[in-house]
Order: structure tokens, then sequence, then C-alpha cells
């Protein structure tokens, strides 16, 4: 009875979200509720979605400052003088504009939205791209290799619906796959250089300036601010990179001393809460809806009653497949689900069938975002950030996927290797 409720549950879920007929805020809510409610737990709603809000609080939380001072540096220009580097360094050579346009998209993707990540780097180079005669196609491609695999960083959206969906933090799903990322990275620039050497080939080197003007100097007050900010998100990075405290602790702390230095008036702090505001509330609103799904679909014991099922259908020694059968089907699967189906609907299964099996939750959230909404969101069109992408590139979705879609996929196949190496998954 739980089995086939919690099936037809996430299959309701599924196709409501899938035919964008309920959004995704009402599907999270309103359908595990009734499904409590026609199982008999109504009595016990306040206490399974209570506990569901409270496991998903510090994931809310992280992303909410995470995305304020990511956003903030990005306003107060802190990434600018990389942007005119990479500029001046490419200048007319092809190679080194498409190298360029990985590493500058590595470095604006760090705030984990692809939406300001292609804003940022279209925006910058289209008219370099235009003047040369390269392929828009090959800027789209390799922005969307570059964001792919950042989207990975635990307060990008996949990462903290696994952790989310899971109920498990970033120390379980994030750090184990950081040399799998770091892999990921470096197949992104070499992919970068091949494509580059395509385009050289066929155009050949011209030398031209960059028609961008040179900024006004800063002055002294504006230049210790800018320092500031470096010295300030190189030790927020350390610090997250060696968890030496909680990534929603860090966050918190780390805004606030930059909204001091860089926001003190009150008026400027309300002009950046309502410029970035949005995204905050549409993001967080959604964690604490998955909150509501996960809590009633375990607390009631669907979940594990869906997995004991599953479970039994699998072959004896097939279990200890499911995190490698999760990773390489990760990317693919970014062009049937949507971020929310697959980690709120799909992954939570998963995962309770892998420890029916002996395995580990953890390492299919692992497996996971090695692909899905991460290396595939630039190639979906179930994100509205892709339709960014190509549109202010000017290409047309179908050749975008047809073109970068071989190298996108390698990215994950590469990560998996590595994973498997380092033993972030285990088959």
């Amino acid at each position: 009875m739980l089995a086939a409720s919690g099936f037809i549950t996430i299959a309701v879920f599924l196709v409501a979200v899938l035919s964008r007929r309920v959004s995704v805020l009402i599907a999270l809510t309103a359908l595990p509720i009734l499904a409590a409610l026609v199982t008999g737990f109504g009595g016990r709603l306040g206490t399974l979605i209570g506990d569901g809000l409270v496991k998903v609080a510090p994931v809310a939380v992280m992303i909410t400052f995470a995305i304020l001072y990511f956003s903030l540096m990005v306003d107060v220009g802190l990434f600018d003088p990389a942007v005119r580097r990479v500029l001046r360094w490419a200048k007319g050579d092809p190679l080194k504009i498409t190298v360029g346009t990985a590493v500058l998209t590595l470095l604006v993707a760090l705030d984990g939205d692809g939406a300001s990540t292609f804003l940022i780097t279209v925006s910058a180079l289209l008219p370099i791209y235009r003047r040369l005669g390269m392929r828009p196609l090959v800027l789209a491609g390799v922005v969307c290799l570059g964001a792919g695999v950042m989207n990975m960083v635990p307060w990008g959206g996949p990462t903290a619906r696994a952790m989310a969906a899971l109920k498990l933090d970033s120390s379980e799903v994030f750090v184990p796959a950081l040399p799998a990322m770091a892999a990921g990275i470096v197949w992104v620039l070499v992919a970068a250089f091949l494509i580059g050497r395509t385009e050289r080939k066929r155009l050949g080197v011209v030398e031209i300036e960059p028609d961008e003007d040179e900024p006004a100097p800063r002055t002294r007050p504006e230049s210790l601010r800018f320092w500031f900010n470096v010295v300030l998100t190189l030790a927020l990075v350390v610090v997250l990179l060696g968890q030496f405290m909680k990534l929603e602790v860090v966050f918190v702390i780390a805004f606030v001393i930059a909204v001091i230095v860089n926001r003190p008036a009150w008026t400027q702090q309300q002009e950046l809460f309502a410029k970035h505001g949005g995204n905050v509330v549409l993001v967080t609103a959604m964690i604490f809806a998955a909150g509501v799904f996960t809590g009633i679909l375990t607390g009631t014991g669907m979940i594990p009653a869906m997995a004991r099922s599953l479970a039994g259908v699998i072959p004896d020694g097939a279990g200890g497949l499911l995190p490698v059968v999760v990773a390489v089907t990760s990317m693919p699967l970014s062009l049937v689900f949507t971020p929310d189906a697959y980690y709120f609907g799909v992954l939570p299964v998963l995962a309770e069938t892998s420890s029916a099996f002996g395995g580990s939750a953890a390492e299919i959230g692992t497996a996971a975002i090695l692909g899905q909404m991460t290396t595939g969101f630039p190639l979906s069109p179930l994100t509205a950030s892709t339709f960014i992408l190509v549109g202010m590139s000017g290409v047309d979705l179908g050749a975008h996927q047809r073109f970068i879609f071989k190298w996108a996929f390698g990215t994950t196949i590469v990560m998996t290797v590595v994973a498997l190496l380092t033993g972030a998954i285990s088959f």
C-alpha cells in the first residue's frame, strides 16, 4: 500500500511538473499532503512537515546568503579585471579567445547562477567573436561547458537540491566529488582548446585591439574596497573547501561583512535586496517545499517501501552498480527531467534502493550531481537560463545541443571515472 502510494505520488508529481500544468511549488506541497491524507497519515501532517522543514532549513539559509554574496561581488565589479585581462590576452587568436571564454566562464560561474553567468560572459565576448568571424555556436558551447561543471558548487541548484532531498550536507555529497570536479574543469579547458584550434584553422589569427574603453582609475577608497573583496572572497573559498565551519554560517558571516563594507547605507542595501531578492525567494521557496515533499514521503514510510519494492526487481549483484548507472545517465536525463522532478522525485527512491543493497545514499547524491542539471543544464530545454544562453548568442537550441552534447557528456564521463578512482562512488 505504501509503496504503491509512493509510486503514484511521484508519477503524478512528474507528470504535473513535466507537463507544466501545475507549478513545482504546488506539486511539491499539495501532492504529498493529499497522499498523506489518503493513506491515513492526516493526523501526523504537522509533525511530518515540520520535520522536513527543519532538515532543509540549513540548505535554504546557505543558498540565500550565497546568492546575495556573489551577486554583490558581481555588482561591485570584483570579476571585471579578470574579464579585461582575458580579452587583452586573447586579442585576435580564436584559440586563445575560446580558452579565455572557458576561463572567464569558470570564474563568473562561481556564484552558481546560470542566468547571470550567461549574461556576463556572452555580453563581454560576443562582440569579439563577431569581429573575428568566430561562430556564436562556439561561444554558446564553451560557456555551456564551463557553467555546467561549476554548477556543482554546493550553493548551485542541483547540489542544493540533492542535499535537501537526501537530508545530507555538503561534506557528504559535494566534498567527495571535489577531485572529480577538478578533473571536469581540466576537461573543459582541454575541450575549449580543441574547439578553439578548429576555429583557428578555419579563420587564422587576426590582430585586433579590444575596443573596450579602459575603466577610470579607482579612487583610494574604491581600491581598498576592491582588494578587501578579493581577500574576503579568497578567505571564503578556503573556509568552504576546508569545511572549517558549516556552509550556512560561513555565508551569513561573509555576506554581513561584505555588505557593511560595500553597501553600508540602508538605502543601498534595500536596492541590493530589491535587485536580487526575487531569485533568492524562488530558490528558497523550492527548498522548503522540497522539505514538505521529502518529509511526508519519508515520514510515512513511502520512500523506504518503494526502495524495498525496487530492490526486489533488481538482480542479485546488480545493486552495487547503481551509483555508476546514476552517474553515467545523469547528464542525458537533464534533457528529460527538470531538476525538481529528478532530485525530489527520483533521487530519494534511488538512494533508498542503493541503501537496501548496502550502498550509500550519499554516493547516489554524489553520482547524480556529476551530470544531472550540472553538465546537462545549459543544454536542457527544461531550464529557462538555457534560452538566455542561446538567445543572447543568437544560435538555435537544436544546433547548440548537437554541437556541444558530446563534449558535455564527456565532462560527466571524465568526472565519473575520477569519482570511481577516488572512491567518491563505487561499484
